[in-house]
């Protein structure tokens, strides 16, 4: 049972850097440009504890909503009782990554537009919605070279 409740108890392996990630933080992440609404990944980065995001905020998607020089503001929602909480965070940079979350999505709608340009072209419709993977084909199993075999369970011992 724990006995301390500060701000970062009970952070012990969440705030732990990765494998061979230890040390001063890479450059290339002070590059990456942050735009308003972008869709971002909160997580904490112990190597530098300004600008540090509470722990319910670790592990959170966020959409960010200012830009300072080092760093960004985000909203996350927050449940709370029975309804959800806007809350605004600001975090450095080194706590925050662009999230990978609506990738599939765009990488979809890249591929849709391409079939309808296609199917437009060679004056067809073509359907772009998704379609679940049906049940699969009906078969007949053959016994000839495969005789059925009856199974039984084996008798239960206690004898050591």
């Amino acid at each position: 049972m724990p006995h301390s409740f500060g701000y970062r108890a009970r952070t012990r392996d969440m705030f732990k850097r990765g494998f061979k990630e230890h040390g001063p933080i890479k450059i290339s992440t002070y590059l990456v440009n942050y735009r308003v609404g972008d869709i971002v990944d909160i997580k904490a980065n112990a190597a530098q504890q300004k600008g540090m995001p509470h722990k319910y905020y670790h592990g959170r998607t966020g959409i960010v909503y200012n830009v300072t020089p080092h760093a960004v503001g985000v909203i996350v929602y927050k449940v709370v009782g029975n309804r959800y909480i806007e809350k605004r965070v600001n975090l450095r940079v080194e706590h925050v990554r662009h999230s990978k979350c609506r990738q599939e999505f765009l990488d979809r709608v890249k591929r849709n537009h391409e079939a309808h340009v296609a199917a437009k072209e060679k004056g067809e419709r073509v359907c772009l919605k998704r379609v679940p993977a049906g049940p699969r084909e009906a078969h007949v199993v053959s016994i000839a070279d495969n005789a059925p075999q009856t199974m039984a369970p084996i008798a239960y011992e206690t004898k050591i």
